[in-house]
């Protein structure tokens, strides 16, 4: 199988979006069964797989799409380019990392997307006026006119059928993301100011949902009162968005700002260091389509102090320390995080759910059906039988 994988965004480093998509492609290409994985990114991208530790094998290839940073740019290639694309290295299935337009009548092959999120119906505020209307237009658009949709969590799969019609979630399945204890080498600090130093991680993109200004007043609230040494500090590792002059006028209001340290581009070397260096992690969200730090953390062995929310409860129950933040945040979280700082930090867990032979086998068990499939109906009873958790399609 050929397996077209596109993952050009916005983003010029490294995200949760792109993160997505190499781990994909890492469970893929043990498989025999895939002939060549086709990689899409943007001209900003590039270094994204040059930098990974599997893109030397013969069976990656790599395609810089044509477009600027603009929205516009963006959606009109995935529009008009991408399936032209699809057909020049004949691929058997295209999988878009995330929600983009697809003209459906120009593909010549079954097309999936992976659905992280319902953020503009959630948290329309991570987008604001009228840019959220633009993406939920997209959003409707890619879900009527995509062949599969492969959900990252079960609570995203449940949030599709609250926010789309009956026909996108009748082909939706959930796959979780991939998760896995990589061997990482030459593991170094992001920065060498945190070089034997003690800190809270928290990994986050600056917007709304992510509750980054509340971890602050909180972290702020814990050094004043003496609740946690004066030395440490606090590490948000994320890309800029729209919080993020908010954020940085929060941390100089309060004076932290040599003890907050905000950080981007960071590797996965060096991400690593930080889950084995932390104190603890530290996610106050207020809503996740999926807890990607919470199941890294798990794999570090990491205290974790996070919101209580159904996608860590999903991907972390039984492993962190849960938080309500609906009366009295500040208190509750900075409780947590004292308690936590109190235990020991615990052996790593391995969710075999996340795992890449778990989920490789859902994948390519899903691109076999999409290709056997002869129309939609046979598609949507096919892909049903992959996992139980779209076993219940054909009965809504």
């Amino acid at each position: 199988m050929k397996i077209l994988i596109a993952l050009a965004s916005f983003a010029s480093n490294m995200s949760g979006l792109p993160r997505h998509a190499l781990n994909v492609a890492r469970c893929l290409l043990p498989h025999p069964e895939i002939s060549a994985l086709h990689m899409v990114v943007a001209p900003w991208q590039r270094s994204f797989l040059q930098a990974a530790d599997f893109c030397q094998n013969a069976r990656i290839v790599t395609h810089v799409a044509e477009m600027d940073r603009s929205s516009l740019s963006r959606n009109l290639w995935y529009y008009r380019k991408l399936p032209e694309l699809a057909d020049r290295v004949h691929a058997d299935v295209v999988h878009l990392s995330y929600p983009m337009p697809v003209n459906a009548s120009a593909f010549h092959c079954p097309t999936l997307v992976t659905l992280h999120d319902l953020y503009p119906y959630e948290i329309p505020m991570n987008f604001g006026f009228p840019k959220v209307i633009f993406n939920r237009v997209v959003l409707q658009q890619c879900l009527r006119n995509i062949d599969a949709i492969a959900c990252v969590s079960d609570i995203t799969h449940l949030r599709l059928k609250q926010y789309a019609p009956v026909a996108a979630w009748q082909k939706a399945v959930r796959i979780y993301n991939c998760v896995e204890a990589n061997q990482v080498r030459d593991v170094q600090p992001p920065a060498p100011i945190l070089q034997g130093e003690r800190f809270l991680l928290c990994i986050a993109q600056h917007r709304r949902n992510k509750n980054i200004p509340l971890l602050i007043r909180t972290f702020n609230q814990m050094l004043r009162s003496g609740q946690i040494a004066s030395e440490m500090r606090l590490v948000v590792i994320g890309i800029a968005g729209p919080e993020t002059r908010n954020i940085r006028r929060l941390v100089s209001t309060l004076g932290l700002g040599s003890r907050v340290h905000f950080l981007e581009g960071v590797s996965e070397a060096e991400l690593h260091w930080c889950y084995t260096q932390c104190e603890a992690v530290v996610s106050p969200s207020i809503t996740e389509g999926f807890g990607l730090p919470i199941a890294e953390a798990l794999l570090a062995g990491c205290r974790i102090v996070c919101s209580d929310i159904p996608a860590f409860r999903e991907v972390g129950d039984g492993n962190c320390r849960f938080v309500a933040l609906e009366n009295n945040a500040e208190q509750r979280l900075a409780a947590a995080i004292v308690a936590s700082l109190n235990e020991p930090k615990g052996l790593p867990t391995y969710p075999q759910q996340f795992s890449g032979p778990v989920l490789a086998k859902q994948y390519i068990n899903l691109f076999r059906r999409l290709i056997a499939s002869a129309n939609p109906v046979e598609s949507a009873a096919l892909v049903a039988s992959i996992n139980p958790s779209a076993s219940d399609w054909l009965s809504q």
